[in-house]
Order: structure tokens, then C-alpha cells, then sequence
């Protein structure tokens, strides 16, 4: 099994370095760098009474019970009603271990490790920690996110100005061995039409006009709709589909193969999401 992308940041709040990893489009947060704003020497402690409140059990219970599909519900149970009893204590490992939570997480390692939670929850323990802590943690957030929402937009904007740039190359070798001289301008769209829908079925499963049939309120077309993923691999195709146009291959062996190339590439670019594999069968069908 592919091991699972992450991304790490760090973000500054008062003073105090924050780590944030980001996986499978949610956002998980240092619990152990935040507990140094309250006690550096005692971090664990630190999470450890904030855990142990019935307040936080119930907030946990409630947060995994609606993102965790596989809670354990029954432990959960347990340990609310013998929270807030005299001497009770409960850590990130045994709450985890009990309820199967997924919220909040020990991670090993000496520099990069800790104990991280996702950020509905890290905001909660800021909240405990000092109520102007949380507020500068969610501006510092908010401020973070924005900037890697800025960055995914240029990577978009760059891949989709490279794939039309690819897309000139791609109509050349077009013009050069498929459209015969003497054909009408009209006949040579209908040609660069049929060219563009073969990397559209390659990619995305469907023609343009089928994606604008099942879109009909969209603005733009099916290639202003792609994932910055599906962006480079349209790129890469247009590249691959002059290629064998030069080398005279028919466009039906040229479907199969593209078809192929772009579920390899989208399975390494995308890596444990799951990717609905398109068989020749059904490219072949709906090319036509």
C-alpha cells in the first residue's frame, strides 16, 4: 500500500512554532507545540488535563461520532460517565486505543513527532489554553490556508497554460499527417474536434459535449473544470498524442494507449485516492 502524502507547515503564534500537517484534504495541529504556550516542560501533561475534562470527552465523542464512522460508541460511553470523577485521567494514547478516534493522534518521532489533532479540535484545546491564544491561532490559520489556496491557483493557471500551449503542438501534428490539404476549414475543426475529444475520453471519461450535457449551468468547458492533477496529465498526453500521430498509429490504438497512460499518471500523481479505472471497452464506445 502507497504510504499516505502529507504536507507540513509551520505557522508562528505568539512567539511559539505551530506545526500543521495537512492529509487527505483535512488540516491536523500540533497539540504538543500549542502546550508549550502554557507549559514547555509538560507538554503531555498539558493535553492530558485538558483531555480528562468531561467537557473535552464530550466534545471528542461528539466530533468522532459525526466524522467516524467507525467509533467505538460503547468506550466512548464508558469513559464520559467515569469522567470527572476524583483521579481521573485520560491520555491521547488510551483514548485512541479505547474509541478508535481518529480526531486526535500520537505520532512517533523525536523531532516530528507529538500529538496532533484535527483543527476543529486544536481550536477547542486553544480555547482551554487561553482564549486570546485561539484567536491568534485561527487568524495565523486562516492566513496559512489562504496562502496555499493562492499557491494552488497559480499551479492551476501554470499547468492550464501549458496545456494549451501543448494543445498548439498537439493541432500541428494534426494538421501535418491527419487533415488532408484540400479540406474545408469546417472539416478541419470537425478533425481538431475529434482529436480533443479522444484526450477527453483519455482523461476524463467523456466528450465535451457529453460533460456539457451533464453541466449545463457551467461556466467554461470540461478542461476549466480539471483538477490541477488531471491538468498536468492532459499536458503530458497532448504531448504523447502527437507523438504517435507522427508515427502513424490509428486513433483507436491511440485511445487504449493514452486511456492507459493517463490512469498510470493520475494513480502516481493522486496515490492512495481511488481512481475509477476506465476499461478500452468502454473508451472505445463512447468515442464514437
Amino acid at each position: 500500500m502507497a504510504k499516505e502524502k502529507q504536507q507540513k507547515a509551520v505557522m508562528t503564534v505568539q512567539g511559539s512554532e505551530i506545526t500543521v500537517f495537512s492529509t487527505k484534504n483535512e488540516d491536523y495541529i500540533s497539540l504538543t507545540d500549542m502546550a508549550r504556550y502554557k507549559n514547555a516542560e509538560a507538554t503531555g501533561l498539558v493535553i492530558s488535563h485538558w483531555l480528562s475534562s468531561r467537557y473535552t470527552v464530550e466534545f471528542m465523542g461528539l466530533w468522532e461520532q459525526l466524522h467516524n464512522p467507525d467509533f467505538n460508541v460503547t468506550e466512548f460511553r464508558n469513559i464520559r460517565n467515569e469522567s470527572g470523577s476524583n483521579g481521573f485521567v485520560l491520555s491521547t494514547k488510551q483514548w485512541i486505543a479505547a474509541t478508535n478516534a481518529i480526531g486526535i493522534t500520537a505520532k512517533p518521532g523525536r523531532y516530528e513527532g507529538g500529538t496532533f489533532a484535527h483543527s476543529d479540535i486544536a481550536f477547542e484545546f486553544g480555547t482551554w489554553l487561553s482564549p486570546q491564544f485561539k484567536l491568534y491561532l485561527i487568524t495565523e490559520f486562516q492566513r496559512l490556508k489562504a496562502e496555499e489556496e493562492k499557491q494552488i491557483s497559480v499551479e492551476w493557471n501554470l499547468q492550464r497554460t501549458l496545456a494549451k500551449i501543448n494543445y498548439h503542438i498537439h493541432t500541428d501534428a494534426i494538421k501535418e499527417h491527419i487533415i488532408p490539404p484540400t479540406v474545408t476549414k469546417a472539416q478541419a475543426s470537425m478533425t481538431y474536434a475529434s482529436e480533443a475529444d479522444l484526450l477527453n475520453v483519455s482523461l476524463f471519461g467523456k466528450t465535451a459535449g457529453q460533460w456539457r450535457k451533464e453541466h449545463p449551468k457551467a461556466k467554461g468547458n470540461i478542461r476549466d473544470d480539471a483538477s490541477l492533477e488531471q491538468l498536468v496529465v492532459l499536458s503530458n498526453l497532448e504531448s504523447i498524442n502527437a507523438l504517435l500521430i507522427r508515427q502513424e498509429m490509428s486513433q483507436g490504438e491511440r485511445l487504449v494507449l493514452l486511456n492507459k497512460t493517463a490512469i498510470t499518471q493520475l494513480k502516481s500523481l493522486i496515490g492512495n485516492r481511488q481512481i475509477k479505472r476506465l476499461t478500452s471497452a468502454d473508451v472505445q464506445k463512447k468515442i464514437r
